[in-house]
């Protein structure tokens, strides 16, 4: 892999990661429309990395107030916590799905499940899902609403991100919309469920990522910055986003793409 490739991937890797259309599916796709090798799923998980570290300083007044709630609540418990302490709590149990049916399902993530048929069924299935619970769903709960019942569910929902095409964002803010949370709040939440699981993802990968001769570690750091500056950007536009606008246009992006997938691939030309 050389520069040009790793900076292409890190910014589609940032632009796409909290965008509600998949970025495991966008680098499996703009590579092979480019001509390139699959940057596999290694390569992948070690790239979000620069999106956890962009969704960190974004929200790091939140996550710092989450762990200095934690500590004051674990030093004196003769009070109930306070509410940032239970989301702490929340974002904990909501990643436990994930990182069980992560470890379980290893070998499908890097093979079968990186096929170009699964990513467009899935980006088309979970676009038309999508929809339906855009039109559905009442969406008036706000972010201090949410409970452990939501975080347990969002949480689940989040296993099916394990799939390329579905996207972790996607997904969890269609289960959280579902559950009747304000768009903000939902894609809010979304990007606080990611930092463990992207987390673990990354860290887990990276050995193997840092070992391969596909790699230097130069052009590895040249696409985490290219994916942590696009991440940030990522997130502060779409929370801008979704405080007057629906998510009807990642619907019909996310139709029209994998409509594409499957046509190019009946043509040949993937």
């Amino acid at each position: 892999m050389n520069t040009l490739e790793a900076v292409v991937l890190g910014i589609v890797q940032g632009v796409t990661e909290f965008l509600p259309i998949s970025s495991t599916a966008h680098l499996r796709v703009v590579p092979a429309l480019l001509g390139w090798d699959d940057p596999g799923a290694a390569f992948t998980a070690v790239l979000q990395l620069g999106s956890l570290a962009a969704v960190i300083g974004y929200f790091m007044k939140d996550l710092g107030a989450m762990v200095g709630a934690a500590a004051r609540a674990a030093g004196d418990r003769s009070k109930p916590p306070e509410p940032a302490a239970r989301m702490l709590a929340y974002i904990i149990v909501g990643t436990i799905p994930v990182g069980i049916a992560g470890i379980l399902l290893k070998h499908r993530i890097e093979g079968s499940f990186r096929s170009l048929y699964v990513i467009a069924a899935a980006q088309i299935v979970v676009g038309l899902a999508l929809a339906v619970v855009e039109k559905t769903s009442n969406k008036t709960r706000p972010f201090e609403d949410i409970t452990m019942r939501d975080a347990v569910i969002i949480g689940c929902a989040q296993v099916l991100a394990l799939v390329p095409g579905v996207s972790r964002s996607g997904i969890t803010l269609l289960a959280a919309m579902g559950l009747g949370l304000q768009r903000p709040a939902a894609a809010r939440f979304s990007f606080l469920l990611s930092v463990p699981a992207v987390a673990a993802a990354g860290i887990f990968e990276l050995p193997k990522v840092l070992r391969s001769r596909d790699v230097s570690g130069a052009v590895l750091a040249i696409g985490l910055v290219a994916a942590v500056v696009a991440s940030y950007a990522s997130i502060a536009w779409l929370l801008k986003f979704l405080r007057t606008r629906t998510t009807l246009p990642f619907v019909v992006y996310r139709v029209l793409l994998g409509a594409l997938i499957f046509g190019m691939l009946s043509a040949g030309k993937l």
